[in-house]
């Protein structure tokens, strides 16, 4: 039997009586896997991690792990009790206690461990935080708390760890490196691990799988691929913003037609009628650029990706559409130019609502 690692399900996440997200259930399939949960501000994010720990109780449905019940309307396992480590997106760190110490505090809770698989001075390096050990909270900037807190939260070596926007307070020119450490330092250590993040590239990259949560419901949980290529609803697309619906029509089983750039072939997520409007997802990706194309857009926006650059193509009919160019490319469009779309169009995998 498949039994999963740790499991939440049919659950009302609630704060305050007031229901923040409903009818939740996802799962860690193995040991050590890494989910992310991702969403706007207030949505919720931050009471489900909450309710996991203990420190919210639920009164549906259950919250498991290795097939033991954690909580439920009739149990519900105390916060210390339930080896679950919670890093809270604020500063949690100890004021009276310097960072040494504060992050000493997670060995501490776990000194009866047998297995200890890491050691102080491993996680103070994956996480550069060796020139504000003697410091207190205080006298270090947000990022670095930040850190300093992760570092407390590691040393539990708990059997789930919840981190609420980890990298939030971390500089941008940072923050990639961290999470390739923090990638690293998971997997080595088989820490099962929820992360909540608003940063999609974070989640897309740290998470085995993502959940998006919106509207209080989790609208679509599965793997980065999936939710980034094959959204399953409008509103995840809208949520995600990484490309344009633009009406269509369906005219086979491999082709619909858009009345600004004709005839698009491709395989269909979803089998759809012929002749049943549609609305078509379009991703930078989806389109190329050709010079020698009969099919010229207007250019209304040109940002500069580092790797390449994101167009802002408007249509005969004034829809607004992206493509994506690498930056190499010779001819560099600019605004109010024309910029030529290679036909025929074929995109892998059409996804329409």
């Amino acid at each position: 039997m498949n039994n999963k690692y740790f499991e939440v399900k049919n659950v009302d996440f609630k704060v305050g009586g007031k229901t923040k997200v409903r009818n939740v259930s996802f799962s860690i399939e193995k040991e050590g896997d890494v989910i992310c949960l991702l969403g706007p501000s207030g949505i919720g994010k931050t009471t489900i991690l909450r309710s996991i720990a203990g420190l919210e109780k639920i009164d549906n449905g259950l919250i498991k792990i290795r097939e033991k019940i954690l909580s439920s309307k009739k149990i519900n396992i105390e916060p210390e009790d339930r080896n679950v480590s919670l890093a809270f997106q604020e500063n949690s760190l100890f004021p009276h206690y310097n960072v040494k110490k504060n992050i000493l505090l997670g060995a501490e809770k776990n000194k009866k461990k047998k297995d200890k698989k890491i050691s102080l001075q491993e996680i103070i390096d994956l996480l550069d935080i060796h020139q504000i050990l003697d410091k207190y909270p205080h006298q270090i900037s947000a990022g670095e708390a930040q850190r300093a807190s992760l570092a407390r939260s590691l040393m539990t070596q708990p059997d789930l760890l919840l981190l609420d926007e980890p990298l939030s307070n971390v500089d941008q020119s940072f923050k990639e490196e961290i999470q390739v450490r923090l990638k690293k330092i998971l997997n080595r250590l088989k820490i099962s691990t929820i992360i909540v993040t608003h940063d999609s590239y974070e989640a897309f990259y740290l998470g085995s799988k993502c959940g998006i949560i919106l509207n209080q419901e989790l609208k679509q949980f599965d793997d980065p691929y999936k939710v980034y290529h094959f959204p399953n609803s409008i509103e995840v697309v809208n949520f995600l913003n990484r490309g344009v619906l633009i009406p269509a029509e369906v005219t086979s089983p491999k082709s619909l037609e858009n009345q600004d750039l004709g005839k698009i072939t491709g395989n269909f997520i979803k089998t759809f009628p012929i002749g049943s409007k549609v609305k078509l997802l379009i991703q930078p990706e989806d389109l190329e650029h050709d010079d020698k194309s009969n099919l010229k857009l207007e250019v209304v926006d040109r940002k500069f990706r580092g790797t390449g650059f994101i167009y802002t193509l408007k249509t005969q009919s004034r829809k607004l559409i992206p493509v994506f160019v690498q930056s190499h490319h010779i001819h560099q469009h600019e605004l109010d130019e024309k910029f030529g779309i290679k036909r025929p169009i074929h995109i892998d995998h059409i996804v329409c609502f």
